[in-house]
């Protein structure tokens, strides 16, 4: 049985695909955005996350810590990550929920049978199933097992990706893929390497691939201030979306900070937390520019 980590399932979800949908989210990615809104997604492996404001620090994570990797402080309860094993036992300990472990493995069949509680949703309303993540092609062979039961099932499935893979990897995922949500974050490679963490070469030559071989693709772009959201950087989105064959429309997604408060949690520095949310261009008007070229667009999912 093919295993895969995942670090959270959103049932009744409208915003990740057609209709009413079931958003699984992979655990891991091969970027790092700055502006990430699942940190907790960055890492394949399991993690604990700690909620300062509800810990009352009895103590009682320490003493079920098996390595003495934790500590009480003016900062709350502190880690050392050299002596954690992400055990879990200080999470079972705290009466007040402020640890919890954020990961977990599962088999294809359990995840199918959270699916097929919904079918009924899927069929009155044209949705289905979306993987999201993290990157869910970091998982393939997971991924294309879970897409292969929905197909079974005649399950609509989405992927929403940055599309960062070997063509081969990316091509044997179509097969069973209904509809792609593709990011396009950046048309400078070197830039796209500082705020995504890798080059956009192979990116941009997936989503040709994809279109080009006939593959329903919908096109998401997510308008960052002081990122991606200068005139001449949306001119060269408009010029090279309206060169791809069959593009199915255009996604404009406003930044927000909402994620702020999870970087808190698990200790990791929020490189945007000066950024306002707003823009040299805004959302609107990116979405003006880019219909200039003919391009469907549309603000949101």
């Amino acid at each position: 049985m093919i295993q895969g980590m995942i670090f959270d399932i959103n049932k009744y979800s409208i915003h990740d695909g057609p209709g009413i949908r079931t958003t699984i989210f992979f655990k891991g990615c091969p970027g790092s955005c700055r502006w990430c809104h699942n940190p907790e997604s960055l890492s394949p492996s399991v993690e604990i996350l700690y909620r300062k404001d509800r810990c009352i620090e009895c103590g009682g994570c320490l003493k079920a810590c098996p390595n003495k990797a934790l500590s009480i402080t003016e900062q709350g309860v502190l880690t050392d990550s050299s002596r954690c094993r992400v055990c879990g036992k200080c999470v079972s300990a705290c009466p007040s929920e402020a640890r919890e472990l954020v990961g977990r493995t599962v088999i294809v069949d359990e995840l199918m049978d959270e699916i097929e509680k919904d079918i009924l949703f899927y069929d009155e309303s044209g949705g289905g199933v979306t993987i999201s993540g993290g990157e869910p092609l970091i998982q393939p062979e997971f991924l294309i097992a879970l897409l292969k039961k929905c197909r079974e099932r005649n399950i609509h499935t989405t992927v929403d990706t940055m599309g960062y893979a070997d063509p081969e990897t990316l091509c044997r995922v179509a097969e069973y893929t209904d509809l792609f949500l593709f990011d396009i974050k950046h048309m400078d490679s070197e830039k796209h390497v500082e705020c995504v963490g890798v080059p956009n070469k192979i990116i941009l030559s997936n989503l040709r691939m994809l279109l080009e071989n006939g593959y329903a693709v919908k096109v998401r772009i997510p308008v960052i201030p002081g990122i991606n959201d200068d005139p001449e950087n949306i001119e060269r989105m408009g010029k090279f979306i309206v060169s791809l064959p069959a593009i199915g429309g255009v996604s404009i997604l406003p930044y927000h900070d909402t994620a702020t408060k999870k970087y808190i949690q698990f200790g990791i520095d929020y490189r945007m937390k000066e950024i306002k949310n707003s823009s040299s261009m805004s959302a609107e008007e990116v979405a003006e520019q880019l219909a200039k070229y003919g391009l469907d667009v549309k603000i949101g999912t």
